[in-house]
């Protein structure tokens, strides 16, 4: 599926091809709440950077989380790269060298409809700040920490790929 997404002020647009446009997994981690906003949580999707355009690339700006490592309780600088606009703020996507094939957009960044997923995954609930219910469904499954399936997994199970 192609994917076309912007910043709020149109300063920066984008467009990518995902092989999973299903916006399926909601993050309640501090640094997608506090990055993202909404509700609460970021919804990330996945996309290929082979074909990445960008168009306003010079209103780009990254921002690197601080972490704290939960072993040695020490802080230290996340290899994620949270992209934005530098003029309205809007967040873009997340991108890693671990992964340098792929950005994962946010949903609320992408202008192309995107599907309903048959269910939707709630993470990082052990993070959430009070006041972000999840709005989960019968169908949703919710987990404290992160899932032990993956993108691809999740798609392929619903028969989405």
């Amino acid at each position: 599926m192609i994917m076309k997404g912007s910043c709020s002020c149109g300063a920066v647009k984008f467009r990518c091809t995902s092989l999973h446009p299903y916006p399926y997994m909601r993050c309640y981690c501090s640094i997608c709440r506090k990055t993202q906003g909404g509700g609460g949580y970021a919804i990330n999707l996945r996309a290929d950077t082979a074909d990445l355009v960008i168009e306003g690339e010079e209103h780009i700006r990254i921002y690197r989380a601080r972490v704290r490592d939960r072993k040695t309780g020490e802080w230290k600088t996340s290899g994620a790269e949270r992209r934005f606009c530098g003029t309205c703020g809007s967040g873009l996507w997340v991108y890693s060298d671990k992964y340098p094939e792929m950005i994962h957009p946010f949903a609320s960044a992408v202008d192309t409809p995107l599907p309903v997923p048959p269910e939707r995954f709630h993470i990082l609930l052990n993070s959430k700040a009070d006041w972000a219910e999840p709005e989960a469904t019968d169908k949703d499954v919710q987990f404290d920490t992160g899932p032990g399936e993956s993108l691809a997994d999740w798609h392929e199970r619903h028969g989405l790929v």
